[in-house]
């Protein structure tokens, strides 16, 4: 692959990190295992037995903290200490011919998989206003499913799966961006 794939693929891997990143973790890991994948020097670490366990335990114990309104948004506070690190590991590993880490990428890696994280923490904020587990179970899976099927798309079609991410977010985000104006007007008391 080609240095620009690479850094694509970087890139992705923070995003995803960002809202999944026990899950992007694991399939990473997993891909590597079976094969599926040949993983940079400084990515081999994630197909270790231990990081497989470790990734798995953790990314099932997500799917269902991540289903309980209120659970979310705190599961998420705690881990925005671990999601924005991971993504800058996953992006600078990416790229990483040699295992060396290079610190341009390590801060954009941090960078995207920050602004994933307070994208979806948004737009999960805004869920949790309604009274019904609905909507809050529909947007979880469909984070979940969105995070394997990005993942698989980052290797297969790199630039289709950034203009998929790019778009997507683009949209989620004028939408929380719309939906916040809406509460807050409704917030705010009627003027005599």
């Amino acid at each position: 692959m080609s240095e620009a794939h690479l850094f694509v693929i970087g890139i992705l891997l923070a995003w995803l990190a960002g809202i999944r990143v026990y899950l992007t973790v694991f399939g990473l890991g997993v891909a590597g295992w079976f094969g599926w994948l040949d993983l940079p020097p400084a990515l081999e670490v994630v197909q270790s037995p231990w990081v497989l366990g470790t990734s798995g335990a953790l990314a099932l114990a997500e799917f269902f903290a991540d289903k309980i309104p209120g659970v979310d948004s705190m599961w998420d506070l705690l881990h925005t200490l671990l999601r924005v690190p991971a993504g800058a590991f996953l992006a600078a590993s990416a790229i990483s011919p040699d295992g060396e880490l290079g610190a341009g990428m390590l801060a954009t890696g941090a960078g995207v998989a920050l602004a994933s994280h307070l994208l979806k923490s948004g737009s999960r904020a805004l869920l949790n206003t309604s009274p019904e587990p609905v909507s809050n179970w529909t947007a979880s899976v469909g984070e979940d499913a969105a995070v394997v099927g990005a993942l698989a798309l980052a290797f297969a079609h790199p630039w289709l799966a950034l203009a998929l991410v790019v778009g997507v977010s683009v949209l989620i985000a004028a939408t929380v961006w719309w939906l916040w104006r809406l509460v807050r007007a409704g917030l705010r008391p009627a003027k005599p």
